[in-house]
């Protein structure tokens, strides 16, 4: 049996085992292990199980995780993400699907400072959409936007999913934080535009709610101060070069903290439980990185990679024929498994490919990560929605009725994306 072969077997096991909701850092470990047996004996396969996931968490840049995912728990407790509702409420809640846009909005500036979707839902589906339901806002569209809109966490920096990706590949961070910033902008007035359709054509979907006065507008802007500097703290020191990654996370996590306390939005109680759960999804997301990491060495012994990028370069289709089946794969992955699940299972796998296809890494980082994203708010099982659905109440029919205009605005904003680089490549080039 030839190596490639191995490894093609070894892939499709490890998808049947996911299937099998087989927890998948254990899945992708038991692939790699018996995979690195089969090709290079059961000695190998124990002397790497035994120093490749050691030395793949202990590398330096890894540290990144737990700053980030602190910094997002911190302003998640502290109610930040409310604050950022009430402000977009105020300069767009008269409108027609007016707080449906404040969520969009509001929605933005909570993943500024949290890199995941999974927070924005929780705190929108308690804030927002009581305040929809009160407007007599259609459920669907209510659900829809909070749904699609919460997706933004994995895509606008610091985003999670940009760091998992970085560290796979050996991109630099900071430029995948700065590739995001303008897609992340543009999605949110893709939905922004959606809604407005919307409710354009049919106004009882979305009723207009109080008017503001514009001091009552400039006032409720101190509420989003906090963001803006975690924000600007955050990526203008990556920008600039101040930063590391690693530090810019450490930097960003204590400015939470201190902002947190100063603004008497965080009990000494509450700290506790914040450590808590900033260990427990670390520890997560580092033993998914310890399976991929030896999954990652069998597809490399395997030689599955070279082997694709071969194949494909021989075959007579042009290569955005074969960028839009990776496309169309993400989709469908992403339907079933988490975010972050997704890019490492990929990534070993498809990362080498595209570089044989002459793609840029980082263009290609910002579309894998966009339609992660999207397939997280697909039918029939988009992770997202049924999120949503458990802490809402919502059927999960509704929110699925809801969310496909947003995965219109999606297709057309990840088609831009694809036919203008630039996009996602101009703020990277312009780093120091």
């Amino acid at each position: 049996m030839s190596l490639e072969l191995i490894g093609l077997l070894g892939v499709i096991l490890l998808l049947v085992l996911l299937a099998a909701r087989m927890w998948n850092a254990l899945a992708m470990a038991i692939i790699g292990f018996f995979g690195i047996a089969i090709i290079r004996g059961f000695g190998q396969a124990l002397t790497t199980a035994g120093q490749t996931p050691y030395l793949f968490i202990g590398k330096y840049e890894l540290a990144v995780i737990p700053m980030f995912v602190l910094m997002g728990m911190v302003v998640s407790e502290a109610g930040i993400g409310a604050e950022c509702y009430y402000t977009m409420n105020k300069w767009f809640g008269h409108m027609r699907g007016g707080l449906a846009i404040a969520t969009t909005w509001a929605c933005a500036l909570f993943a500024a400072i949290t890199g995941m979707s999974v927070s924005g839902i929780v705190v929108m589906s308690k804030i927002a959409l009581p305040e929809m339901q009160r407007y007599n806002y259609d459920t669907g569209l209510s659900a829809g936007a909070i749904a699609a809109s919460s997706t933004m966490g994995i895509l606008i920096p610091p985003s999670i999913g940009f760091v998992i990706y970085g560290i796979l590949t050996e991109i630099s961070i900071g430029k995948l934080f700065m590739a995001g910033i303008i897609p992340g902008i543009l999605e949110a007035l893709f939905y922004m535009i959606t809604i407005y359709i919307i409710c354009r054509f049919n106004p009882k979907k979305g009723p207009p709610g109080p008017k503001s006065t514009f001091k009552e507008k400039v006032f409720s802007l101190k509420n989003t101060w906090a963001v803006l500097v975690l924000f600007v703290l955050v990526m203008g020191g990556l920008y600039m070069g101040v930063f590391t990654p690693t530090e810019a996370g450490a930097i960003g996590a204590f400015g939470a903290i201190i902002i947190a306390i100063v603004s008497r939005k965080l009990s000494t109680r509450n700290f506790p439980n914040i450590l808590l759960e900033t260990g427990i999804m670390t520890a997560m997301i580092l033993l998914l990185m310890m399976g991929v990491s030896l999954f990652q060495k069998f597809v490399a012994f395997s030689e599955l990679p070279f082997a694709m990028g071969n194949f494909i370069a021989g075959l007579a289709i042009p290569r955005t024929a074969v960028f839009a089946s990776i496309v169309l794969m993400y989709i469908i992955l992403g339907c079933f498994l988490p975010a972050i699940a997704t890019l490492m299972l990929t990534i070993p796998i498809i990362y080498p490919v595209i570089l044989s296809m002459g793609y840029d890494p980082i263009w290609y980082g910002v579309i894998m990560v966009r339609m992660i994203e999207m397939a997280g708010i697909t039918p029939p099982v988009g992770i997202d929605c049924f999120v949503l659905s458990g802490i809402s109440g919502i059927p999960l029919g509704t929110i699925f009725r809801g969310v496909v205009p947003f995965i219109i605005a999606d297709v057309c904003h990840v088609a831009l994306l694809i036919a203008v680089p630039s996009l996602s490549l101009f703020l990277p080039s312009t780093m120091m």
